[in-house]
């Protein structure tokens, strides 16, 4: 089977695929656009080429044109719907006693998936814990790797104030978990050098697709912080063996509305001469 197919009828021999390829495995004949020499073994997949045809005459064999999202002009954001969009989100601690809708988060997830990936290997999975109980018991752990810490690393635990957070936890207030009703980790196999940052990148795309669905989130950093650090915790997950924890975020459905978006510092600029 060839790795593409050109409807031929549509297709203006306009190259643009060609250019755009990545891995340029296109090649441009009198006939059309055909796959060069090893252009199956080296094709990422990406699907630049599918996109970028503006009659929708590219097919991959495993992407065919008319199954992917046109991009629409009138849903595209300008210059100040993208600054309003982006400085609007907000780090959620306040959740509703609600659990998070199965659907809604899903669909945001398969937002966050379409996020860049190092030579599109899509490294990231993803491990959701949507039983309140069990967000807890997540946090005791930490909290149980907090007291280990501070016994025996002081220092570390006077700089991550652990003290305050297990102090609080002792009195029934969760500064590790925020009483969400569900957290959700990103990891990848250690064989992929940019698990971490492909598992980064698709966080912050769930964390800005969440709100158009009502829905908020924050960064669990104690909660990753632990799991990389503590074995009950680490078993407590079942993550797969050589495959590690990138990142974790609560997820719920926010308790109040944000009405402005704080100023943050003007960017520090270093142009090279």
């Amino acid at each position: 089977m060839s790795l593409f197919k050109i409807d031929t009828e549509k297709c203006d021999q306009d190259g643009i695929c060609t250019i755009e390829c990545p891995a340029h495995i296109i090649k441009m004949t009198k006939e059309g656009p055909v796959p060069g020499e090893g252009a199956e073994e080296f094709c990422i997949g990406c699907g630049h080429c599918v996109a970028i045809c503006p009659k929708g005459a590219f097919s991959l064999d495993f992407m065919p044109a008319d199954q992917c999202m046109p991009i629409k002009k009138d849903l595209m954001l300008d210059a100040d719907h993208t600054e309003h969009f982006l400085r609007s989100r907000r780090s959620i601690r306040r959740y509703k006693d609600k659990p998070v809708p199965r659907e809604l988060f899903e669909k945001a997830l398969s937002i966050s998936c379409c996020a860049p990936t190092g030579s599109n290997r899509q490294t990231v999975k993803w491990l959701v814990i949507d039983k309140r109980a069990d967000v807890q018991k997540i946090g005791a752990h930490v909290i149980d790797w907090m007291r280990y810490v501070e016994k025996n690393h002081p220092q570390i635990a006077q700089t991550l104030n652990m003290e305050t957070l297990i102090s609080q936890w002792d009195q029934g207030t969760d500064r590790i978990c925020r009483n969400a009703p569900q957290l959700v980790f990103a990891y990848a196999s250690d064989e992929f050098g940019s698990g971490a940052a492909d598992c980064h990148t698709a966080l912050a795309y769930l964390e800005l697709a969440l709100p158009g669905f009502g829905l908020g989130s924050c960064w669990a950093g104690y909660v990753n912080y632990a799991a990389g650090q503590w074995p009950n915790l680490a078993e407590y997950l079942k993550i797969p063996e050589k495959h590690s924890c990138h990142g974790a975020v609560m997820v719920g459905i926010p308790k109040f509305k944000y009405y402005r978006a704080p100023k943050r510092n003007a960017p520090d600029i270093l142009y090279h001469v």
